[in-house]
């Protein structure tokens, strides 16, 4: 099992960057790829990113493309998600998860065993 830990959410104005941090434990990075998710008030949650156990290769919701880029740091056990341009739009809870699944094009929630308890990010106009 993985145990994860986001942080790096807040508030911030429209046009703005956050760079989310979401810091594991438990098991070897290289066992795992990570993805990024963020649920809205409201709404059912959405992917965001996922990148590949060495990091190679990645993949965006379309909603971010342009403007996130997730990124891993295998020797610390710590993935990111730089967040540009941000709008209002993007306000929502922001969390990590784990899939032992190979690959990267992982979009699914069940596709994921492990899940970080999120950290918010508030975006203003």
């Amino acid at each position: 099992q993985v145990q994860l830990v986001e942080s790096g959410g807040g508030l911030v104005q429209a046009g703005g960057s956050l760079r989310l941090t979401c810091a594991a434990s438990g098991r070897a990075s290289t066992t795992y790829a990570v993805g990024w998710f963020r649920q809205a008030p409201g709404k059912e949650r959405e992917f965001v990113a996922s990148i590949s156990r060495s990091g190679g290769y990645s993949n965006y919701g379309d909603s971010v493309k342009g403007r996130f880029t997730i990124s891993r740091d295998n020797a610390k056990n710590t993935a990111y998600l730089q967040m540009n341009s941000l709008k209002p739009e993007d306000t929502a809870k922001y969390y990590c998860a784990a899939s032992y699944a190979f690959g990267w094009n992982l979009v699914q929630e069940y596709q994921y065993n492990d899940w970080g308890q999120g950290t918010q990010v508030t975006v203003s106009s």
